[in-house]
């Protein structure tokens, strides 16, 4: 299935219109439009635009995977997040930090992980 099939699925399941998604999204009719009658996918930087207004993970819209539903791999582990859980907040907060203050979380993080082992 297309990325763009399954954002169409996802608009009828929350029944958004094509043109409140056009609104919402910031992306003109005529390119939502062509999605499905070209047989085409949004570029890449429309991804987590897209995402955001369907309230579904990036995982979700290019893997088609059920939401909170988890797939893991050997190396690294995937999980699907919900938008509303602690953890989703947790790691919203850590991405807008600076690099500087990231690394510092990094760092405490480990120590605690640390002490936690003893």
């Amino acid at each position: 299935m297309l990325i763009s099939e399954r954002i169409y699925k996802y608009l009828k399941e929350k029944e958004i219109s094509q043109i409140e998604f056009a609104k919402r999204t910031g992306i003109s009719q005529s390119t939502i439009s062509d999605w499905r009658r070209k047989g085409t996918n949004p570029s890449a930087d429309k991804i987590m635009i897209i995402c955001d207004v369907l309230d579904i993970s990036p995982y979700e819209l290019l893997a088609g995977t059920e939401k909170n539903r988890t797939k893991e791999y050997n190396e690294p582990d995937y999980v699907i997040i919900d938008k509303k859980s602690k953890e989703y907040t947790l790691i919203k907060t850590y991405q807008n930090l600076d690099l500087d203050s990231q690394r510092r979380l990094e760092g405490y993080m480990q120590a605690l992980s640390d002490m936690a082992k003893k």
